[in-house]
């Protein structure tokens, strides 16, 4: 990761750039280093921010996609920011939406791009094997259209955190969150301008679930990037990020 972590009053962050306000939020088992590509290309012209989602700091017994949104309030208010676009991949996604729910008179517009909370088909409908790295980096793979993206960096890293016994403990409650809290029935409520960037191939939250959240998301806009699997920002930058500055630009410029 080319970028500094800033550790900050109880808070770890990367921040670049100035302008408009953009924050990252990465998914369940993702890295920071999934959004370079996405950091280099806006903060020329935007303030952008990609908070370290505390999954493996919060006390377990609250740890869930509410107390995960709490934390992203907690974080907004300390950093002072304000109608902020919020961008998010996996559980990032799930995160932004509940968050955009409880405070919606703060989020501009928000990005969702291969998002629980409707449907997700974790790890290939099973969770790993954690003793056998070939099974880890078959699962990591199945998250890609291109399995060339698993690098050996990548599996190494989700083999490390499914062999922390701890770690595991943590991942299953926030997985058990995302699927217990379903997003369906609040979706209607979400009124800002959304814009859904897809993975065509994505197979672990497949393209009806995109469709559904056009559906039920009255003011979204439904991008699909082919050849493309779960998380587009990694896979095909060049096409998130062109899907993504036209909606900037839409919505900010008016």
């Amino acid at each position: 990761m080319k970028y500094e972590v800033i550790d900050e009053d109880g808070f770890k962050y990367i921040e670049a750039g100035k302008g408009e306000p953009l924050v990252l939020l990465h998914g369940l088992m993702g890295e920071l280093s999934n959004w370079e590509p996405v950091i280099d290309h806006f903060k020329a012209n935007y303030h952008v921010m990609v908070p370290i989602l505390p999954i493996y700091e919060l006390p377990i017994l609250t740890l869930g996609v509410k107390s995960l949104s709490k934390y992203i309030n907690r974080f907004l208010k300390h950093k002072k920011l304000n109608q902020v676009v919020l961008i998010g991949n996996s559980l990032g996604g799930h995160v932004g939406l509940v968050f955009t729910t409880s405070h919606q008179e703060n989020v501009k517009a928000l990005v969702l791009t291969g998002s629980s909370g409707l449907y997700e088909n974790a790890f290939g409908g099973s969770f790993p094997r954690r003793e056998s790295y070939d099974y880890i980096r078959e699962k990591v793979a199945f998250t890609f259209y291109d399995p060339a993206i698993a690098t050996k960096e990548l599996v190494d890293e989700v083999y490390k955190s499914v062999n922390d016994r701890s770690r595991v403990i943590r991942i299953l409650a926030l997985a058990k969150s995302a699927i217990r809290h379903n997003m369906s029935k609040d979706l209607s409520r979400i009124t800002i301008p959304v814009s859904l960037i897809w993975g065509k191939q994505d197979k672990v939250t497949p393209p009806e679930v995109a469709e559904e959240f056009h559906e039920l998301l009255p003011n979204s806009e439904l991008n699909w990037v082919d050849k493309c699997g779960h998380a587009p920002m990694m896979e095909r930058p060049e096409v998130f990020n062109e899907y993504l500055e036209k909606f900037l630009n839409r919505i900010l410029l008016k």
